[in-house]
Parts: C-alpha cells; structure tokens; sequence
C-alpha cells in the first residue's frame, strides 16, 4: 500500500476470524508505530488443520478452536 522507509519501527498486528470445522482465516497488517492507523502492507491466509500422514483435513481441536473463536 505504502513505502516503508528506513530507519523506522514496524508494527505487526495479526487477526484471526472465521473458524469452520477444519479451517479457519487470518491476516496480518503492517504499520509504523509514529503513523498509528496508517497501514503499510496487508495480507492473508486460510489455515487449514490438516492430519499430514494421511493428507487429509481434519477437525479444529478444542483448543485451537478456543484460541480462533474469541
């Protein structure tokens, strides 16, 4: 969105938010911490929770559904 320009303190705020039964979504967005609210760069994921010896996804266990569900 913006150039970041050296020197200068980078702040990293990572959000979580609609969980399923196997997935859930999340992004990050970057600003400066002395231009508080102006977002430099932002980008996203879908997680999937996924039972890797067989490759197959695979039920949010309890806790990680806690932890994305606040």
């Amino acid at each position: 969105y913006k150039q970041f320009e050296f020197p200068g303190d980078i702040l990293a705020k990572m959000f979580v938010s609609d969980h399923g039964r196997t997935t859930f979504e999340s992004w990050c967005t970057l600003e400066r911490t002395d231009q508080p609210g102006v977002i430099f760069a932002a980008g996203g994921a879908t997680t999937i929770w996924v039972d890797f010896p067989n490759q197959k996804a695979v039920t949010l266990p309890d806790w990680v559904r806690a932890l994305v569900s606040d």
